[in-house]
């Protein structure tokens, strides 16, 4: 009689006993420490009286309306978003100067290496890197070795035109893209992969035309909601420190996530 081997699938991840997903499922680490922080904050409505207990998360991690309204009301009764200063404004002001301009514009190509689900990002990022030493150490002779990798690693459709994306504004890229590119003075290919939501891009920048600065005074409300959001990120991120302080949380790691609540 031949012996049987059961395979049983792992716990799912849990925050104080309730399921952050089916048992079969699988989630990436980001998708978990989303479910795990909203499920934070479902319980904590719970636990201040602004969500019913008859409330149940979600096998699919969307939560109610209910659910959903009770969060947004305890994190504006909880968090403390002070106003800042005239000096804290300035300071800022001055310190992202390209961030109040307008009209810049970047002349820009790029190798993208697309992040995408169970790609393994340590190979994904060691190809990026010798791809960025290969088209920083071209041999001049003649061949556009950038155009080349593009068409042949690119996972951007602009690869088939060797990676070109023309002239760009900050409005036309994601804002952690545009955040390594514009308010900068390099020209050519840029010394460092550049990060952004879609993965790891090899940029090259062939010409930039200067933005117009706009002056402190016409945006010194925009300044001002910039470091509201800091602070509100901050302090959402402190609080929900706290609650996973006081949580039993099993199958999700969320120290190593970068913000609150990934999105």
């Amino acid at each position: 009689m031949s012996d049987i081997t059961v395979i049983t699938a792992p716990a799912p991840a849990q925050v104080n006993g309730v399921a952050l997903h089916a048992a079969a499922e699988q989630l990436s680490a980001d998708e978990l420490r989303q479910r795990a922080c909203s499920e934070l904050l479902r319980q904590a409505a719970q636990a201040q009286g602004l969500l019913a207990d008859s409330d149940c998360a979600s096998a699919d991690g969307v939560q109610s309306e209910q659910a959903s309204n009770a969060i947004e009301t305890l994190l504006t009764q909880t968090l403390t978003v002070p106003e800042p200063s005239d000096e804290a404004c300035l300071r800022h002001y001055h310190a992202h100067l390209s961030l109040y301009s307008t009209g810049e514009r970047v002349h820009l190509r790029h190798i993208l290496f697309a992040v995408t689900q169970g790609v393994d990002v340590v190979a994904l990022r060691q190809r990026a890197e010798t791809t960025l030493l290969d088209v920083r150490c071209h041999d001049g002779s003649g061949r556009d070795g950038f155009a080349e990798a593009a068409r042949t690693l690119s996972n951007c459709p602009s690869g088939a035109q060797g990676g070109a994306l023309g002239w760009l504004t900050q409005a036309d890229c994601a804002p952690e893209f545009a955040k390594e590119i514009f308010g900068h003075s390099e020209v050519g290919v840029l010394p460092r992969l550049v990060h952004s939501r879609f993965g790891l891009h090899v940029v090259e920048v062939l010409g930039r035309t200067p933005g117009e600065q706009r002056p402190f005074e016409t945006v010194r409300g925009a300044v001002a909601m910039s470091l509201k959001q800091q602070s509100y990120v901050t302090a959402l991120r402190q609080y929900l420190q706290l609650l996973a302080g006081q949580a039993s949380i099993a199958g999700v790691d969320l120290d190593a996530a970068d913000t609150p609540l990934v999105q």
